[in-house]
């Protein structure tokens, strides 16, 4: 574990203080003069983060702000903000109405950080969430991620750029590499080996902007004093390779998902093979030289594939290989590794197998994310990952979703039950959501976890968050959060946050309707927050929870009316499917989807503009956007992912989500009007026309709301409140 020292510390104090005094006056403005920040090492002692805030005397100065690490110091600001201004900070708005003048404080207060890291970022958010991103949105990341005390995150973008000098040094043509990577919305699969090809090839335009942003991504986050894990060859290759050296010892994988062999079944060198050495050391030295180095590198080998063989021999040599090929560039090399493997295939990883994995790299030089330890904690069965170090993750969403979905009670216990395991070797926790921009209470409450030593009494908690998200106290909003936490927020067991709704699934007569929680707690959050509305109707923050409220709302109404339709399809009531489905297609869902489109941040027409806007070419707009239009949907050329990354926005509602059900009642009405029988694999050739007919409706959607939120939101109530 002395190795992990080694990652403690980046830039120099001095620029480490700089850059938190410029993310100060990014934030606060001439309000920042008030506050004092520095950063001192010392104050750690070589342990974890530290900060510690006091009000100094006889000075214009209300806070001074002193860190361990410029993160440290970010996250003691946040700190001051957040518990005595009473301010918010988060992905869906800020609330930063500072008092006057600055409080100052009685006494100084000290927080240690009880782990040395603090990650953020899950790979899938790279394609989910950040594909289309430019610089000013990822300074607003790293802004947060500072504020929230986050020292320990991937930098991924531009690899493509070095990937392809590599393969184009080492003797393939352009259209062997164009055949390889995906279009950018799938990316992150490509990087794990689990697709190629498809919606691809990349532009060279998008290289150069990628390698453009890495530079200041890296930058930014190494002068706040994060250390940044970069990319590592894992071991897949473009088939290219076999052409330029014929004897390379290559296996081709299986398919991925439910894509055949012309997307996946990409090809994986042996590691014991020579060239496995040759393409890691020369790929991890190109991507140094380009960008430096903190020392901590990614690589997944068998994310969601098989093993060639479960030979425990076999595994230890290709740990070892991978690790190998990193020290090869970068002798202080650290690997950290995702560990969703080990509980994704359980059948296949039994403990001599991941023991063996584990064990291929030697202790403390490897750093594994226990990445869905909120529901499957895989530290447990493993004793502490047999002595390799590592953070206890929370998951929380997948495939970016909408859906209010929390397990507050698994966050609240569950890392302080982590280091109190036998010989543990947790080092930290993290945040590792497959898409962000939602549920932003359950990552503030992660991340304020992340800086505690023992739980929070969540029921006063999130009665001051609520507070301090919307700038005044209210009753009657914090009555709606406190029933949201009990709810929607407290899924207990194994509970996986993939939205299920019929809303967002392709229809059948076999759909869930399962809920984890009492469905009239949300109805009554709706009811408490609209009667907030006319004290709290100005706040950004407000109306966001209003459409997110409303929008959940109105999903569980979506169940009822469609078990309604069921059930008077296998009644064969003609009349009740016609009132039942024509409320459903005509009203409801138009109805959710103006509620959608008066809120910026839950327009489909930002997700598709902001593909187009990385573009430098119409050519390269009409493909991008065409990236983006199928992961939301098809996510695939036929389906192969249907609704996984399935979205909640105005305009994907109306013309998507809507047309599949008006085609459902239809085809039920006529199967009762005609006597035959309904037969899903006929619905589904034939929504699937309508599905792939939205990828290529050419229709430009809005990326400006209209409408008024709230007034939609009681129009919604007063004609749906059960």
């Amino acid at each position: 574990l002395l190795l992990l020292a080694a990652t403690a510390g980046r830039a120099g104090d001095a620029r480490q203080e700089e850059a938190v005094r410029a993310l100060a006056r990014r934030l606060l403005g001439p309000r920042a003069a008030a506050v004092s920040l520095s950063v001192d090492p010392a104050l750690a002692a070589g342990g974890p983060d530290i900060y510690r805030l006091w009000s100094p005397p006889g000075t214009g100065v209300a806070v001074a702000v002193e860190g361990s690490s410029g993160v440290a110091a970010a996250a003691g600001l946040y700190r001051y903000l957040r518990d005595f201004c009473g301010c918010h900070l988060s992905w869906s708005g800020a609330q930063l109405r500072l008092p006057e003048p600055l409080p100052r404080l009685r006494a100084e207060i000290r927080a240690a950080a009880p782990g040395r890291y603090r990650y953020y970022q899950n790979v899938c958010a790279q394609s989910y969430s950040f594909a289309w991103w430019d610089w000013a949105r990822w300074e607003r990341e790293i802004d947060w991620m500072a504020l929230s005390g986050i020292n320990l995150a991937p930098a991924f973008a531009g690899q493509e750029a070095v990937w392809q000098r590599v393969y184009r040094n080492l003797g393939l043509n352009q259209s062997e590499i164009d055949k390889y990577f995906t279009g950018p919305a799938f990316l992150a699969w490509n990087r794990m080996g689990n697709l190629r090809r498809w919606a691809g090839p990349l532009p060279p335009a998008w290289h150069f902007k990628q390698l453009y942003l890495q530079y200041r991504i890296v930058e930014r986050m190494r002068s706040l004093g994060m250390t940044t894990v970069l990319p590592a060859f894992a071991g897949h290759v473009p088939q290219g390779i076999l052409r330029v050296f014929p004897r390379v010892n290559a296996t081709r994988l299986g398919h991925w998902s439910h894509f055949d062999c012309s997307y996946s079944c990409t090809y994986l060198l042996d590691p014991e093979d020579p060239m496995f050495q040759v393409i890691g050391t020369l790929f991890l030295k190109e991507l140094i030289k380009e960008f430096g180095t903190d020392h901590v590198y990614s690589a997944d080998t068998f994310n969601e594939m098989t093993p060639l063989s479960s030979d425990p021999a076999y595994l230890s040599r290709v740990s070892n290989a991978v690790f190998r090929s990193m020290t090869g560039a970068d002798p202080k090399a650290l690997w950290l590794m995702q560990g969703w493997l080990f509980q994704h295939q359980p059948d296949f990883w039994q403990p001599a197998q991941v023991r063996a994995l584990l064990h291929g790299v030697p202790l403390g030089r490897m750093i594994v994310l226990d990445l869905f330890a909120e529901s499957k904690p895989v530290y447990q069965w493993t004793e502490s990952f047999y002595g390799q170090p590592f953070i206890w993750c929370m998951l929380h969403n997948f495939g970016g979703n909408h859906g209010l979905f929390g397990t507050v009670e698994a966050i609240n216990h569950g890392p302080f039950a982590a280091r109190r395991f036998p010989n543990s070797t947790m080092v930290g926790t993290g945040l590792v959501p497959e898409g962000i921009e939602q549920n932003d209470m359950v990552y503030e409450l992660m991340n304020e976890l992340g800086w505690r030593q023992e739980p929070l009494d969540l029921p006063s908690w999130v009665t001051r968050y609520a507070e301090r998200r919307y700038g005044a106290p209210n009753a009657a909003a914090a009555g709606a959060w406190r029933l949201l936490l009990r709810s929607v927020y407290n899924c207990t067991g194994v509970c996986v946050n993939h939205n299920r709704s019929p809303l967002v699934r392709r229809p059948s007569l076999r759909m869930d309707t399962e809920l984890w929680y009492n469905a009239s707690d949300v109805y009554e959050a709706w009811r408490l927050l609209l009667s907030a509305g006319a004290q709290l109707g100005s706040s950004p923050t407000f109306l966001y929870d209003l459409v997110d409220v409303t929008r959940q709302a109105a999903q569980q109404l979506v169940s009822d009316y469609y078990l309604s339709i069921r059930q008077a399809f296998q009644s064969h009531a003609l009349p009740e499917l016609l009132t039942a489905g024509g409320v459903l297609v005509y009203d409801l869902l138009p109805e959710l989807d103006s509620l959608l489109c008066s809120h910026s941040l839950f327009l489909l027409g930002r997700w598709l503009e902001s593909a187009r806007a990385a573009a430098t070419s119409t050519w390269e707009a009409e493909q991008y956007e065409l990236n983006a239009r199928n992961q939301v949907t098809l996510w695939g050329p036929s389906g192969n992912i249907l609704d996984y990354a399935n979205k909640q926005l105005g305009g994907l509602v109306l013309d998507y989500y809507a047309v599949r059900w008006s085609l459902f009642v239809s085809v039920l009405v006529e199967s009762l009007n005609s006597g035959r029988p309904f037969h899903q694999d006929q619905f589904n050739q034939a929504v699937f026309q309508v599905e792939r007919g939205f990828i290529y409706n050419k229709k430009r959607y809005p990326a400006v709301p209209v409408g008024d939120t709230m007034e939609i939101s009681r129009k919604l109530f007063l004609k749906y409140y059960p």
